[in-house]
Order: C-alpha cells, then structure tokens, then sequence
C-alpha cells in the first residue's frame, strides 16, 4: 500500500495520489478518489497532532505498476489477500473496517449510471461498497435502491 508523510500544503487526499506516484508508478489522471477516512489520531508533545488517514480511491481499469526505490514489491492482490500481508500496523488496525462488500445495482442497459460502475461508494462514514452494475430484473442487493440513489 503507498503512504507517506502529508507536506504541510497538500490534502490527505492529494497526498494520497502522489504517494502512489511517487512509490507505484500509479498515474494521478487514472485515480478516482472516493472517500477519506481518520482511522487513528495521536495526541503528541507541545501541541502537536498526529492522524492516519487512509484514502479510498478508485481506477477504471487494472493499472500498470512501477518500482522505485521506495518499493519493496509491487502487485496487485485480491482484497481478501490484504491482511496475510505484512501491513503497517496502522493501516492493519483499520483494514477490516475498511473493506468493502459486494453491491450490485439492477441498472436498465441504456442506463447512464452503468458508465459510473464498477465503483466504491461510501454510504455512510467509513461504511464502502463495491458496486457492479446488474440486469434490470435482476434482484438487487440488500442495500441495492439506496445505492442506486447514491450514483
């Protein structure tokens, strides 16, 4: 997962697209940023404050990979793969709360919100769904029409 330290004129967001720049070869112009979650906060000495923020974000296909120094290695892994990996205990203590489950939205073909999916949607804080667009007979998922509201 990149990361890194924010500089003190970027947004966690923006921080987020450059880190994976910087350390994944990940194009800024390809990521869809989603959601912004604090998962922790430190207080520190003479007023200072510390937060982990992770950054959801998107792309619209399986993008293509580049080390640098800063990589130790670079794959892509399915989201139940996540935690056997060695993470950085901050992103491990949040990981499960930040998983997504799977959505799907029963969407008409000529549908213009089928061109919005697949995609994350937080629908509430730090709640993410991983939405695919369906048949529209198909049965929708549980939460299916709020979804459908939220594209």
């Amino acid at each position: 997962m990149p990361g890194g330290a924010r500089d003190s004129h970027e947004t966690p967001e923006q921080t987020a697209v450059r880190e994976s720049s910087e350390e994944a070869g990940l194009s800024a112009e390809r990521l869809e940023v989603r959601a912004t979650v604090v998962t922790a906060e430190v207080c520190g000495v003479d007023d200072t404050h510390w937060t982990y923020t992770t950054v959801v974000a998107d792309a619209g296909e399986l993008l293509d990979t580049v080390p640098n120094r800063e990589s130790a290695e670079l794959r892509w892994v399915a989201e139940n793969e996540v935690a056997d990996l060695p993470l950085h205990p901050g992103f491990a203590a949040s990981w499960q709360r930040l998983r997504t489950a799977p959505a799907t939205v029963p969407l008409a073909r000529c549908d213009e919100r089928r061109q919005r999916l697949p995609r994350t949607i937080q629908i509430e804080a730090g709640v993410f769904l991983w939405c695919t667009p369906g048949d529209a007979d198909q049965a929708p998922s549980p939460l299916g029409r709020r979804i459908s509201s939220l594209l």
